[in-house]
């Protein structure tokens, strides 16, 4: 597996998948990036170049804790790029990785051609989800035979109760069968400092990103998932507003995952749009 040096010495590892127009993909963090596998076959049109987020699968781990914030792996990105030798690169990220995203596209915007956020946070841009717009998308399900335990598990969390986090894992995929199962294990994060800091104390400046954004040129693509309730379509569309050439796309059946729910209509959407 590649490597490369981080600005602060961390050695950070990546994939590749894929050749061609190379493309970065950037994990939901902080968990290893191989639950994104290769994006459903997207490999077959570009060179997807997926890096493990510090401390997460195959990279090191910091000297200093503080390199976990959300806004330090801008940096990270930076130096893979130059690592890949990349006058300007398409961008691809899912989850949390968006707001990595948006934050590199905020600093270095001549950097990045075309930007695609997938069922993408959006706490780097300040915009919240109600817990009423969750609930109004988690009662699409109520037809499916895992909901009403589910649902007692969302409410308790809704509620500040605590509750089973696992518990609601099946409102973030369109069928929660055996390879939903299986891809929710995989991406469950490993490391709980790295999950605690990525969105510590300064980690956002959402007014000074929004700013930016504003002025960002390059195309760019949201993708939401129809039943998605941690990335809920309401919250992708406000999030594609943001720039001044963005196209919102809405999969149907599809939860926080879209490649695992159609991997053809995914792959479909994602390759129109970079090329």
């Amino acid at each position: 597996m590649p490597t490369f040096c981080a600005p602060d010495g961390t050695r950070l590892a990546y994939r590749t998948h894929g050749t061609g127009d190379p493309v970065l993909c950037l994990p939901g963090g902080p968990a290893d990036s191989a639950y994104l596998g290769d994006l459903g076959g997207l490999s077959a049109h570009r060179r997807l170049i997926v890096p493990d987020l510090r401390g997460t699968g195959r990279s090191a781990v910091p000297e200093d804790p503080a390199g976990y914030r959300c806004d330090r792996l801008v940096d990270d990105v930076e130096a893979l790029r130059g690592h890949l030798g990349l006058p300007v690169t398409d961008l691809l990220a899912h989850c949390a990785g968006a707001n990595i995203a948006a934050q590199y596209a905020a600093r270095f915007p001549h950097r990045v051609r075309r930007l695609a956020l997938i069922t993408p946070s959006t706490r780097a841009v300040g915009i919240e989800t109600s817990w009423e717009n969750r609930r109004e998308l988690a009662q699409l399900r109520r037809g499916e035979p895992w909901f009403p335990a589910a649902y007692a598990a969302l409410e308790a969390i809704g509620a500040g109760k605590g509750g089973d986090v696992d518990g609601i894992a099946p409102f973030f995929y369109g069928r929660w069968d055996d390879r939903a199962r299986r891809h929710h294990e995989a991406g469950r994060p490993g490391n709980p400092e790295a999950v605690a800091r990525f969105g510590a104390e300064g980690a956002f400046d959402p007014e000074a990103t929004r700013a930016a954004l504003a002025a960002f040129a390059g195309p760019v693509l949201v993708l939401a998932g129809e039943f998605d309730l941690n990335s809920p379509p309401r919250s992708a569309a406000e999030f594609a507003g943001l720039f001044p050439d963005a196209s919102l796309v809405v999969q149907p059946g599809a939860g926080h995952s879209p490649w695992i729910d159609d991997a053809d209509r995914f792959v479909a959407a994602a390759s129109a749009f970079l090329g």
